[in-house]
């Protein structure tokens, strides 16, 4: 009654009218509102109990997606630049595994860097000389965008050859060391298998490539290959012929039935009369080395030194005459 009399006072002899439409437009708000916050609650209780089970599915979809575009470009890549040849694609494979790439997509990597390199040296060239150059004719910077631009396109090629004659230095370097373990652990009763993988782990500090070559051996027995096949895959990582002629010997060892442990050992002082061999050849060819630098750049110095006091007294006595 209160309420009524406020509002008849306030709005006049209308005042009920007023209160009877606000009290239920009132309560449907109340209850729109409650209705809302209910709906809200349940959503957010649903989806604590579901979890992250949508947003993983959601993102793992999206790798999907990703993967699957990945390896449409990897195989266009592939297909596209290596001529549909297959022999061409497993030299060019076969090239990056000797350099150390040993991802399955490092073909299609191999030829984007090809055309990135060879367009960021093209548009390079043309964006720099007119600044650098501004009185280079257009003739002239065309023929410098082209010529750096091929260059950067085989620059990937001469960039994996320098790492793998790098890689080849460092495993013929590694192979006697590995060779004379072979026998340690040979004679020391393991079996090739445990001998490759406990060598590999001696090996980390000093040839971190080639004891990774080893790892992958113990791997690929461990996957179900033969000992003697093992070794030649090594071989052909390597890129050697030594690794090679050692799965040849073991597998006549086993073949003939001679002391595999001998053979090792003989092998072993093969390998190392090799490095010997090749450390004396380099020591004798440093004396024909050092002629263009020494002619070039320390007997004109040497010259001058000592001819120089002698030429400042002859003139200094011609001087005085």
């Amino acid at each position: 009654m209160k309420f009524a009399a406020f509002f008849t006072d306030l709005f006049g002899p209308d005042g009920g009218i007023v209160l009877a439409l606000l009290v239920p437009s009132g309560l449907g708000m109340i209850g729109i509102m409650a209705w809302s916050l209910i709906q809200s609650r349940s959503d957010i209780r649903r989806r604590a109990q579901e979890g992250l089970t949508a947003p993983v599915a959601a993102k793992n979809d999206r790798k999907a997606q990703n993967s699957a575009s990945l390896e449409r470009l990897v195989g266009y890549l592939e297909t596209t630049f290596s001529g549909g040849d297959p022999h061409e694609r497993r030299l060019i494979r076969l090239q990056l595994v000797q350099a150390g790439f040993f991802d399955q997509r490092a073909v299609a990597i191999f030829f984007g860097a090809r055309i990135a390199a060879a367009a960021v040296m093209g548009v390079g060239t043309l964006l720099a000389l007119p600044v650098l150059r501004p009185e280079m004719t257009s003739a002239n910077l065309w023929l410098a965008t082209i010529g750096l631009a091929i260059l950067g396109y085989f620059a990937p090629s001469f960039y994996i050859k320098r790492r793998i004659a790098q890689r080849v230095d460092q495993h013929r370097m590694g192979f006697p060391d590995f060779m004379d373990l072979m026998v340690v652990c040979a004679e020391a009763g393991l079996s090739m298998e445990a001998a490759i993988d406990r060598i590999a782990r001696e090996l980390v500090e000093g040839y971190p490539s080639l004891a990774e070559n080893l790892y992958m051996v113990s791997l690929e027995i461990r996957a179900g290959k033969s000992f003697t096949e093992a070794l030649e895959r090594m071989g052909e990582r390597l890129g050697i012929e030594e690794a090679s002629m050692l799965a040849a010997l073991l597998q006549q060892s086993a073949e003939l039935g001679t002391s595999l442990s001998q053979s090792l050992r003989v092998y072993s002082d093969e390998m190392r009369n090799k490095r010997m061999s090749r450390a004396e050849e380099k020591a004798y060819a440093l004396p024909a080395k050092l002629v263009v630098p020494l002619t070039l750049f320390v007997f004109p110095v040497l010259i001058v030194t000592l001819m120089y006091p002698a030429a400042i007294r002859l003139m200094t006595s011609f001087g005085n005459q």
